[in-house]
């Protein structure tokens, strides 16, 4: 079955970097589009990032020239580097991806952002 563990998150200064690693298995990883998603308390969740299987890329308008999405096909891994961190990207940070109609996600991780 699909499965999606993410890895990475946890407490930084507002400033500082993180990056957040989704290894994914149960599906054929290269030819699938995977995304990052995060929720913030009280909020909906919202899309981060998108890398499609060509690597064409797209961002939220609140990460563009700070966070990269990237992945390694030979790792079934998709990866989220986070720069310039500020505290309102404090939140649980969720793999996804969507195979045969159904969408499916990661149990998610943690990122604080300390002001």
């Amino acid at each position: 079955q699909v499965q999606l563990v993410e890895s990475g998150g946890g407490l930084v200064q507002a400033g500082g970097s993180l990056r957040l690693s989704c290894l994914a298995s149960g599906f054929i990883f290269s030819i699938n589009t995977m995304g990052w998603y995060r929720q913030a308390p009280g909020k909906q969740r919202e899309l981060v990032a998108r890398i499609t299987s060509s690597g064409s890329t797209n961002y939220a308008d609140s990460v563009k020239g700070r966070f990269t999405i990237s992945r390694d096909n030979a790792k079934n891994t998709v990866y989220l580097q986070m720069n310039s961190l500020k505290s309102e990207d404090t939140a649980v940070y969720y793999c996804n991806t969507a195979r045969g109609g159904y969408t499916y996600w990661g149990q998610g991780t943690q990122v604080t952002v300390s002001s």
